[in-house]
């Protein structure tokens, strides 16, 4: 079993996977700025700054984990976020697998991460991720904005597209967290989308208990 937030380990433990979390979304920045040289000139600027703010986030990781007693690399890092996007999609394909799906998912863990690191001894810890937790909102609504200015330009129907789209994303990259709706809200879904991305999470729960 793994160590309990209230011990150092565990701590550290949490802190590790959001570091990994935090490199991929890094690195994705990079990897979309490198993959789309064609995106509009204000998409590529506002998403090297998402990309330099993922950075201070794994920075913020690592020096917390350093403070609990612990190195970088001492547990596994995944690379799950990474193996969701596949080279050669479209662009509001992406935005929609990294922006939108797998940092939107990552909202609706915030809250239920803070309420369990409400009692924790160490402020390092508990403010780290309180801020990466409230500055993942701003990530989540660049993807929101640029999703439906892509769909502007390129003469798509934002909503139609939305809902072609989110249910093989979600299969190949399912997440279970119960949506936060407040937090979405504030980085740009809508009352529709949050409507069928609950629908989805009960589809896709049904479709993995089927025998």
């Amino acid at each position: 079993a793994k160590p309990g937030l209230s011990t150092p380990e565990g701590q550290a433990r949490l802190l590790h996977d959001l570091a990994s979390i935090e490199l991929q979304a890094m690195e994705l920045g990079l990897r979309t700025l490198t993959e789309y040289p064609g995106a509009p000139k204000e998409f590529r600027e506002q998403l090297a700054e998402v990309t330099r703010s993922e950075g201070e986030h794994l920075k913020l990781c690592l020096e917390a984990i350093e403070a609990c007693g612990y190195q970088w690399g001492h547990w596994p890092v995944h690379v799950s976020l990474w193996e969701a996007a596949t080279t050669g999609e479209e662009l509001i394909h992406r935005i929609l697998v990294v922006h939108r799906h797998l940092e939107g998912s990552g909202l609706d863990a915030g809250d239920s991460i803070l309420r369990r690191l409400s009692g924790v001894a160490s402020k390092v810890t508990r403010n780290s991720v309180k801020r990466i937790v409230d500055e993942e909102i701003g990530h989540v609504d660049f993807g929101s904005q640029w999703y439906r200015e892509i769909c502007k330009l390129e003469r798509l129907d934002a909503n139609e597209e939305f809902k072609t789209r989110m249910p093989q994303i979600t299969m190949a990259a399912p997440r279970n967290e119960k949506l936060n709706r407040e937090r979405r809200t504030a980085a740009g879904f809508t009352f529709d989308e949050l409507n069928f991305l609950e629908i989805l999470q009960v589809e896709n729960r049904k479709r993995c208990h089927r025998p």
